[in-house]
């Protein structure tokens, strides 16, 4: 009976670990792949211009890299070669990105900052992340409803991240911004996304070309 007890308050004991264990992960609500859609367009398309005026975003701007919750996961990825992607922190090895991602989300997910609003997915529709996705049909109807919404959001975007108060450099940014992204935002045509170019990468070498 005493053996039975104790074995009893061992199961008793790893059952209520576990769940412990459980409740201490984060419950993430946002898109991994639309999160890295939003940098990709973020740092072709916005941090030239940014590098070229010496502007430092502040970490109230939601395009700040602390806002991404899976930044510091990204930046944890290494390319090894074109069927090798290797994990920063374990040095796991996976054969494509989807793995290392799955990977992540079974191993490494107690690792995010889920503190406050950081999902960079939700800027998605501002920053056009759908022209930098590959299984996205760039061939849908467009909706004034939703051009008009993602405006608004771009909009919002500029006010807070070059706020025109702040000089001259932050002035120049906002109405670059102004124009790199929220013009296209409309069912009227004739404006579009990233006019202003960016930084794009030769497919031979690692040397960034600057189309300014």
């Amino acid at each position: 009976m005493f053996q039975l007890n104790v074995l009893q308050g061992i199961e008793h004991s790893i059952s209520r670990n576990l769940k412990e264990d459980q409740s201490q992960v984060p419950e993430v609500h946002c898109s991994r792949e639309r999160s890295r859609a939003a940098w990709k367009v973020i740092e072709e398309y916005l941090m030239p211009f940014l590098e070229r005026e010496k502007y430092q975003l502040s970490s109230k701007c939601r395009l700040h890299p602390s806002n991404d919750i899976f930044r510091d996961q990204e930046e944890n990825k290494i390319h090894v070669d074109i069927n090798e992607w290797r994990c920063g922190y374990c040095k796991k090895i996976f054969r494509a990105e989807k793995y290392l991602d799955q990977h992540f989300d079974n191993r490494h997910l107690n690792l995010l900052n889920v503190s406050g609003s950081k999902c960079l997915a939700d800027v998605c529709g501002a920053l056009h992340c759908d022209l930098v996705m590959d299984t996205q049909s760039r061939k849908t109807k467009c909706n004034p409803a939703a051009a008009a919404k993602n405006r608004h959001l771009c909009e919002d975007l500029a006010d807070s991240c070059f706020p025109i108060n702040q000089g001259p450099q932050a002035t120049r940014l906002h109405e670059l911004f102004l124009r790199q992204f929220c013009d296209a935002h409309t069912c009227s045509g004739g404006r579009k996304p990233f006019s202003r170019g960016g930084r794009v990468r030769l497919h031979s070498v690692n040397t960034p070309v600057w189309v300014l």
